[in-house]
């Protein structure tokens, strides 16, 4: 057996164990098999079985008492432990988060989850205050909010834990610090094109597909548009989710001169300027101001006001896509240079500090559990970051577009903040000035000064 394999089985050993004692499966005053029968039950060495114990032992959930064998505690808390969990509003309806609370609390009656719903803004601060106080034990955590933890030094707030090797294992890399994971992924999306096969048909138009550039998009957007009906395309071009992906599909990326400073001008990333430009122009054509953040696009699109949007697989579970009132497809983003898109991963962190961590640890292993996964896979359109669950075939609930498994032929083009090369603040700086090149009030000389001078 490999050191990798032995570790496994450790783990293996452990985690059932742990999971045996919280559920109420071992109850208080029983004792274990012994360190020898369980050598046996998960094939490793005494050493190893030791060494997984004496992890039980620090959690509080075992004492080992000399000669006689291992014994279950009573719990640190009362019967019942309380795990405080901290999660975005929007993951109600992404991941059905309630019917998944309500089945853990099933399997798990002596575990209570006490739900803290939160919003996006500030998350940092609200967080790290709440888990100061001791009012949070797990919190869900997009990698765009992993990143701000790192940059303001607060990821030792997260217990490190063990990748699954069942995951994509691109979705692990996002919460990867120093060899460690930092939070467990729990479902992502690719950045794609929704759009309405009704309108595509009636006006005479193909449906788009992976080799479609952004002009031919353009050019569909504007024979599907319908004065004071429709518009062929929509997207709030100015969310963080949204225009980075014209920079990624630039091929290149932002780079130090040789002076220490950001160059711009003369790259290929003035393409993705333009094309940012182009876009917002098109939309300047019809009325503005039609959303003031990434949902308002969906609404539109739903209600049959435009054809076609730039979302993801997460966005559109705030409608009723499982009943809608017409057929939607999806299709790859159309692209510029390169062929990519953005991915947008949601994980689950445990609180380092954490009074009831063996607690937070159970309920996180559920949620990333197949059972879980697969209510997530059955009950929205968001994908599992789980790969057996993601592409379980069987009977629907409802309605999904025919090209749902779109998502496994494009992993090629995923890419991440992390790919442009700057930080969460430097993306803040970057799209103050772009906008006022985008809005037609700055030159490209004048846009590309500043924006090497802000970054």
């Amino acid at each position: 057996m490999t050191k990798k394999q032995l570790e496994t089985a450790q783990e293996e050993m452990t985690s059932r164990i742990r999971e045996d004692i919280l559920s109420g499966k071992l109850t208080y005053g029983e004792f274990l098999p012994s360190e020898r029968t369980l050598s046996q039950q998960y094939g490793i060495n005494n050493k190893a079985v030791r060494q997984g114990l004496d992890i039980l032992v620090s959690e509080q959930l075992i004492e080992k008492i000399p000669r006689v064998g291992n014994k279950i505690v009573k719990p640190a808390r009362t019967a019942s432990s309380v795990v405080q969990f901290a999660y975005y509003n929007s993951l109600v309806t992404e991941a059905v988060m309630e019917r998944l609370i309500a089945d853990f609390q099933q399997l798990y009656p002596h575990i209570r989850i006490r739900p803290v719903p939160i919003g996006p803004n500030n998350y940092f601060r609200t967080t790290t205050q709440l888990m100061d106080q001791g009012a949070v034990d797990v919190l869900s955590i997009n990698h765009s909010g992993f990143r701000g933890f790192k940059e303001l030094g607060g990821t030792d707030y997260f217990e490190a834990s063990e990748p699954d090797p069942d995951m994509y294992p691109f979705l692990t890399e996002a919460f990867m610090l120093n060899g460690q994971l930092k939070v467990k992924p729990m479902m992502f999306s690719p950045l794609i094109l929704c759009y309405n096969k009704n309108h595509f048909r009636e006006s005479g138009l193909p449906e788009p597909d992976g080799s479609w550039r952004w002009k031919q998009l353009f050019e569909a957007a504007e024979k599907l548009t319908k004065k004071g009906e429709r518009l062929g395309f929509y997207c709030h071009f100015l969310s963080q989710n949204r225009w980075p992906v014209f920079f990624l599909q630039s091929g290149a990326t932002f780079q130090r001169n040789e002076r220490g400073t950001f160059q711009i001008s003369g790259t290929a990333l003035m393409d993705g300027l333009r094309a940012g430009r182009e876009l917002v122009m098109m939309q300047n054509r019809n009325p503005l101001l039609l959303s003031e953040n990434d949902s308002d696009a969906e609404k539109l699109f739903f209600s049959g006001k435009v054809s076609t949007i730039m979302t993801t697989y997460i966005r559109l579970n705030h409608f009723s896509v499982l009943n809608p009132e017409f057929a939607f497809d999806l299709a790859p983003l159309p692209y510029l240079h390169e062929p990519r898109t953005l991915l947008q991963v949601v994980g689950l962190a445990i609180y380092s500090r954490s009074a009831v961590k063996p607690g937070a640890k159970c309920f996180v292993d559920y949620m990333t559990s197949y059972r879980a996964q697969l209510i997530i896979r059955q009950r929205t359109l968001s994908i599992p970051a789980l790969k057996e669950a993601a592409e379980w075939t069987g009977a629907e609930i409802g309605y999904r577009p025919s090209r749902f498994y779109m998502y496994r032929e494009i992993t090629p083009t995923y890419r991440s903040f992390d790919d442009l090369n700057l930080s969460q603040d430097q993306l803040l700086r970057f799209v103050r000035e772009a906008k006022l090149y985008w809005s037609g009030i700055e030159t490209e000389e004048g846009v590309c000064q500043r924006l090497e001078e802000v970054l």
